[in-house]
């Protein structure tokens, strides 16, 4: 029993224990929990400390509210290039202010409704807003999304400048608060509704309308007010004279919002969306004559790139911008635009100046008259194919990037079909030109090899190339070779990319604006875009010393030889698109026409891209004429304009190599020494790519020289003959070498030559080479000299002796040894000197009678057939020097036996 009770007691002491234990736990719980809120207070109170703080330091550093500035916006300063000629452009006079009161509930709802709903409900910061934006910029990083009412914009736009920082924001929401607490909310939105830039230097809703509309804001339809409400995000780009169909799908936007937030039905919202922009709009004879001048074009460009800027930057609040315009550059591309190279008044063009190192576009030519307010700019356009420009960008550039190939790269030019259809591949010619180096398919054009040159790179390296260029040629299929992508670009684009390959492959995008000063002259915001590297500074040469023969006008079959400038380092290439068989039916055009002709050409210091054509392929270009001329001639006369004397040469890097190959060989050879000029070509390559081996296709056995060398001489005329086998295309250059002195006398293809003028007393050594092409053979030479001719001594003979006999023997004496007769039946006597060439044709002098039958002992040719008589011989008796050979045994005859001589060639 007591063991029992101990246990019960026991039970409730641990029971009692284990209740402890558990309030010890909550305990300790609890105060962890405590803690934890009381840091976070204390963290909460610190951070609101400094919140306040920092906010109270960014706010005493706000300028002082300003009515001036809030009413009136401060025209923009525009800078040249050298950064100190302004360019003259707009200003904001002539507004059409409109006062509160008569701004119509329609208008200032749809203003509401886009810009600030709660304007009415808050006091200068909407925090409803502010709580949206803030998660939008902790998903999309700081600055992705503005809170700003239409208040804070009053206040950015007239005192604060651009920049996405705490400091501006905390400035913006203190003079936003003090703005609310000195103006009603009524003057502020007047304030905002005539202040704010709707496009170009139209400022405010009342000078838009009119603008746009020809109509106070008080006339306006819903359709009409809503368009206006959403044009300030955008004040170019909405312009619906420019761009309707964007300024349309934005007023649609409006109109959702203004039923979102019950300004208008639903039914209202698609009555008015169904209504097209352009149908209330000024026609064009009765609108405005907007900004023009002989900057327009480029100006224009410059709002379009502020506006594009990721920054919140609006023209209408004192800024000085930095721009990249040459106005000297825009002068003379403005004279070419108006000049008469144009052969008719309804063909059109579009061009861009672009400077090669920096991408900075230094002019525009818009278009032949940019002016009136129904203009379009053909150098932005992006609608016309480019043609055969594109192949540098899409074919061989890449080629030469990631397939190492030389400029030499055997290519053939050859039936051909496209692999992804069965549609035959075309040149322009319709011909085909076998084996050539890409360097000669570049500049001869040829689409058959550019296609062959796609398929190798493959369409992903060749979108990767061109996109580094900052070019977007959509889906690349094979026609893309030769000028269809799936996408177009323009002649800034185009003008971007070719100076890339003049810049060792650094590219920089084109653009206008270099910087941006706000209104405090201090704060500054660089905007030029950075160069990036786009490719292997060998690709780039390699592409630009194969464009350089584009323009060569010594090359036949260059593409580009009417944009060529005497003395200026260019490289470039033509383009030229086609009509369908569907417009050709259509318009009746002929077989020759082109509706696009495009070049495209840079030097070291410009690149220059032109388009001309016709506003519509109604009009075509006939390209069998010096119409096809067209956008070379414009190019030319720019880039001769521009072009500063010392604007200096591309120069080869220490990436490219030089190697002469002979063309057609595959992989590619050396050129041999018997390589004929006709397949020999210098050509580059990627250092450690050049080909070691050479070409054994057209060694040859060395040529034969001549044999038989023969030289007659009469007087001062010298005859050479020679000998020499059947062999094809032979020709035999003859030289002459007097007192140490050679000359070549001539080249003949027969085996005689003639030389007059010998002189007494001089040696004359004549050669005969044979050559064919390249080759030549030994030369097979002879040496003859005409000695003067001695004068006798005149002895007179003593009176009283008889002179002697003629110099006959005694007949009882017999003659000497050298003079015996040889032993036949012929008997002859005479007197004669015997002297022998080298070829040992003897002469014998004298007279005599006799008859012979026999030939001389030594001789090799016939005897006249009437051996006795009276005659000269035919022998070279002046031959030097002479042969000891005999004369004819029969005297005088006319024999043509060979003598003995010493010379054994008979070349001496």
């Amino acid at each position: 029993m007591s063991e029992k009770q101990m246990s019960r007691e026991q039970r409730r002491k641990a029971m009692e224990q284990e209740k402890k234990k558990g309030k010890k736990k909550k305990t300790s719980t609890g105060g962890w929990m405590k803690r934890v809120i009381m840091a976070l207070l204390i963290i909460g109170i610190v951070g609101l400390v400094f919140g306040i703080g920092l906010f109270t330091y960014y706010a005493s550093g706000a300028p002082e509210l300003d009515e001036e500035l809030l009413r009136d916006p401060i025209s923009p300063t525009f800078l040249a290039a050298d950064g100190e000629t302004e360019i003259p452009f707009f200003t904001s006079e002539n507004r059409e202010y409109v006062d509160y009161e008569n701004i119509p509930k329609l208008m200032e709802n749809a203003i509401l409704a886009t810009e600030d709903n709660r304007f009415y409900d808050h006091s200068g910061i909407d925090f409803i807003r502010l709580g949206g934006a803030v998660i939008a910029n902790v998903t999309g990083g700081f600055g992705s999304q503005g809170a700003s009412t239409i208040t804070q914009q009053v206040v950015k736009n007239s005192f604060l400048k651009f920049d996405k920082t705490l400091e501006r924001k905390a400035q913006e929401a203190y003079l936003a608060y003090q703005l609310e607490k000195e103006y009603s909310k009524e003057e502020i939105f007047e304030m905002y509704f005539n202040k704010i830039l709707m496009s170009g230097n139209i400022y405010g809703f009342g000078t838009a309308s009119e603008h746009f509309f020809g109509k106070p804001v008080s006339e306006l339809e819903l359709h009409e007010a809503a368009l206006l409400a959403g044009m300030p995000q955008s004040p170019n780009g909405y312009n619906p004279f420019n761009n309707p169909d964007r300024a349309e799908e934005r007023r649609n936007v409006v109109l959702s919002l203004m039923e979102q937030h019950g300004k208008i039905t639903t039914a209202e919202k698609e009555a008015a969306q169904a209504i097209p922009v352009t149908d209330s709009l000024l026609p064009a004879e009765q609108r405005p004559a907007p900004i023009s001048g002989e900057y327009t074009a480029f100006m224009e460009m410059v709002e379009s790139e502020i506006e594009a800027l990721d920054s919140d930057i609006s023209l209408d609040e004192g800024l000085t911008v930095y721009t990249t315009l040459e106005p000297d550059v825009q002068k003379a591309v403005n004279e070419t635009m108006a000049s008469d190279i144009f052969f008719n008044e309804e063909v059109e063009s579009g061009l861009t100046v672009v400077d090669t190192k920096t991408g900075a576009i230094r002019a525009i030519g818009a278009a032949r008259d940019y002016s009136g307010d129904v203009r379009r700019n053909y150098a932005t356009e992006r609608e016309r194919q480019i043609g055969s420009t594109i192949k540098p960008l899409l074919d061989y550039g890449p080629a030469i990037e990631y397939l190492d190939w030389s400029t030499g790269k055997t290519l053939v030019d050859e039936p051909y079909r496209y692999q992804d259809g069965d549609q035959e591949v075309r040149n322009f010619d319709g011909d085909f030109l076998g084996a050539m180096t890409m360097r000669e398919a570049l500049y001869r054009s040829r689409n058959i090899p550019a296609v062959k040159t796609l398929n190798e790179v493959g369409a992903d390296n060749a979108k990767e190339f061109t996109q580094k260029l900052g070019l977007d040629f959509g889906s690349i299929g094979e026609s893309a070779a030769i000028g269809s992508p799936g996408e177009n670009i323009n002649t800034i684009e185009m003008a971007g990319a070719f100076a890339a390959f003049g810049n060792n492959g650094i590219y920089t995008k084109p653009h206008t604006v270099t910087k941006i000063v706000f209104r405090d002259g201090t704060t500054e915001q660089v905007v030029a875009p950075e160069s990036v590297p786009a490719m292997k500074d060998s690709t780039a040469y390699m592409v630009t010393d194969m464009l350089r023969d584009v323009l060569d006008p010594n090359i036949s079959g260059a593409s580009g030889k009417a944009a060529a400038i005497n003395g200026l380092d260019i490289a470039g290439k033509t383009g030229t698109t086609n009509f369908t068989a569907q417009e050709f039916e259509d318009y009746g055009h002929p077989s020759s026409s082109a509706p696009d002709i495009w070049f495209a050409g840079y030097s070291p210091e410009y690149s220059i891209s032109v388009w001309s054509g016709y506003p519509s392929r109604a009009g075509a270009i006939n390209t069998s004429n010096d119409e096809r001329l067209l956008a070379q001639l414009l190019f030319k006369d720019v880039m001769s304009k521009i072009s500063s004397p010392d604007s200096g040469r591309f120069q080869q890097p220490d990436s490219v190599v030089e190697a002469t190959i002979e063309v057609g060989s595959e992989p590619l050879q050396l050129a041999s020494d018997f390589t004929p000029s006709s397949r020999r070509s210098t050509e580059l390559f990627v250092r450690g790519t050049n080909p070691t081996e050479v070409s054994e296709e057209f060694v040859q056995e060395d040529l034969d020289a001549p044999t038989g060398l023969n030289a007659a001489v009469e007087e001062s005329n010298v005859a050479l003959t020679w000998n020499y086998g059947e062999v094809d295309d032979v020709q035999f250059e003859v030289a002459v070498e007097v007192d140490g002195s050679r000359s070549v006398l001539g080249t003949t293809g027969d085996r005689a030559f003639t030389y007059e003028g010998l002189e007494e007393g001089r040696a004359y050594t004549f050669s005969v080479t044979a050559i064919r092409e390249d080759q030549r053979s030994d030369p097979a030479s002879v040496i003859v000299e005409l000695r003067a001719a001695p004068e006798p001594e005149e002895t007179p003979p003593p009176e009283d002796e008889t002179p002697p006999e003629d110099e006959a023997p005694p007949e009882d004496e017999a003659p000497p040894e050298d003079e015996a007769p040889p032993e036949d039946d012929g008997e002859g006597n005479g007197d004669g000197n015997g002297n022998g060439n080298g070829n040992g044709n003897g002469n014998g002098n004298g007279e005599g009678n006799g008859n012979g039958e026999a030939p001389p002992e030594d001789g090799d040719g016939e005897e006249s057939p009437d051996a006795g008589g009276e005659g000269d011989g035919e022998a070279n008796g002046a031959s030097v020097p002479p042969n000891n050979g005999n004369g004819n045994r029969n005297g005088n005859g006319n024999g043509n036996g060979n003598g003995n001589g010493n010379n054994d060639d008979g070349d001496e």
